[in-house]
């Protein structure tokens, strides 16, 4: 009888294995066309909570960088792609605010209109209840900017996540942090020259904010939101956005982390969330990992779809998508805070697994 030395068997138990983790990581990168850093090197530390937009000139990407989140001289940053990739990160604004001390910015949100206004959405202060509401305009698809114009006292704007445009009527969840975290929406039919918002739709013990909108096939509107509530949370309105459903929980869990969400072209729901029980891991960096994709047909029951990434090394996290004219979804995301991450997707090769009870599948 022939024998096998150990070394040998080593070897091949090494090649069954590793076999094994690249499945399961073709598994889970179906469809992804382009995985890129949107720059090798960024010219500050730390970079955070990038958003995108997509204009005739290709798309965009804006996030808050700096020395550290809450630090003063946090600033926003753009950077646009075409055919010869994504340009150097170039400074739009930072945290100056006339007859005051420079405070840090946070969270921008891109918002193209149909004819052709790109407008910024960014908050301003030392801290999250200390924000202020700014945004500048580009009518030159992000290459020069206006001067900052300052919200109405009370209004934040966007507060992650991108407005839907509904007529002339731009409809943009917001949330607040000072009395427990709230939900509410504040809407602009003049482009931002004038705001009115909506009564909160949450009280405790659900605490909710930072909602992305989704486009139900019924013509009403659904969020979904981040909580402190072990699971994603939604909400439902019949009338664009006026009033709202009582807060619901769906069976996806939520580890305390952003979100974002789009309604596809062909009337699927595409979300991008970390894939992390809460009661698994305390609210950590480290554990903003893995981040996920999943798929729905109705917004309710969620589907596995794709692993962006999955280290236990330091956070992948707050993520934007969008899906392009020409079909594509992007999606820009924090990637360890030292830069952000581009990702381009081909829905149509997207593949949805079920998971019961808040289990990704094996």
């Amino acid at each position: 009888m022939k024998t096998v030395s150990y070394p040998v068997v080593v070897l091949l138990t090494f090649f069954f294995f590793s076999d094994i983790l690249i499945a399961q990581e073709k598994k889970w990168r179906n469809g992804i066309l382009t995985d890129e850093f949107i720059r090798q090197y960024m010219p500050v530390p730390s970079v955070h909570a990038a958003t995108i937009a997509e204009t005739p000139s290709g798309v965009i990407t804006a996030f808050f960088g700096g020395q550290y989140e809450g630090n003063a001289d946090v600033s926003i940053y753009i950077s646009r792609h075409n055919s010869k990739g994504w340009s150097s990160p170039q400074k739009v604004v930072d945290g100056s605010v006339k007859g005051s001390e420079r405070k840090a910015c946070y969270n921008p949100v891109l918002f193209y209109y149909p004819d052709g206004e790109l407008i910024l959405f960014y908050k301003v202060g030392k801290n999250v209840q200390d924000w202020s509401g700014y945004l500048v305009r580009s009518l030159d698809d992000g290459k020069t900017w206006t001067e900052p114009e300052a919200l109405p006292d009370g209004f934040l704007g966007p507060i992650k996540n991108k407005p839907v445009l509904i007529g002339d009527k731009l409809i943009c969840s917001s949330s607040t942090e000072n009395d427990g975290w709230q939900v509410h929406f504040e809407i602009t039919e003049d482009k931002g020259k004038t705001w009115r918002k909506t009564a909160k739709i949450n009280s405790k013990p659900l605490n909710i904010i930072q909602p992305g909108i989704l486009k139900l096939k019924d013509g009403r509107l659904q969020i979904i939101c981040r909580s402190q509530n072990e699971h994603l949370i939604s909400a439902f309105s019949s009338d664009n956005g006026e009033t709202w459903s009582d807060p619901v929980a769906l069976s996806v869990p939520n580890n305390n982390s952003g979100t974002d969400v789009v309604t596809l072209q062909d009337g699927r729901h595409l979300l991008v969330y970390n894939h992390v029980k809460a009661k698994e891991s305390a609210y950590v960096d480290k554990a903003r990992t893995p981040l996920n994709v999943a798929i729905s047909d109705d917004g309710i029951t969620w589907n596995a779809s794709l692993i962006l990434e999955d280290s236990c090394i330091g956070e992948y996290s707050y993520p934007s998508v969008i899906q392009g004219k020409d079909g594509y979804v992007h999606i820009v995301y924090t990637w360890r805070r030292k830069n952000i991450k581009y990702v381009k997707i081909d829905p149509f090769l997207l593949v949805a697994r079920r998971f019961a009870e808040g289990q990704w599948p094996e």
